[in-house]
């Protein structure tokens, strides 16, 4: 497990929150191959939806970008290992 050695970049997530994100991030990189970031941010995506109700988006990779809404406290942007994680609920409109 590498909980604790998440570097956060951005957010506006409860502590709380910001922790799971991490401890599901980790544990779907012990899952997965860390280059299969489709199924980690399944993977993830899936464990939010399942704890905090549907609606979360992830994307994880080494070099990405993206522009997005997001419901108020609901967004982290972190690293871990050699993968970025954006996670976020989408805004509703």
């Amino acid at each position: 497990m590498l909980e604790g050695k998440a570097m956060v970049k951005e957010t506006d997530m409860p502590q709380k929150m910001q922790i799971q994100a991490m401890a599901f991030a980790s544990r779907a990189l012990d899952l997965y191959d860390v280059y299969d970031c489709v199924c980690i941010a399944g993977h993830i995506k899936k464990e939010f939806d399942k704890m905090y109700g549907n609606g979360w988006q992830c994307v994880v990779g080494s070099n990405f970008g993206c522009f997005f809404s997001h419901s108020k406290g609901t967004f982290i942007y972190f690293a871990l290992e050699t993968s970025n994680f954006l996670i976020y609920k989408a805004a509703s409109s």
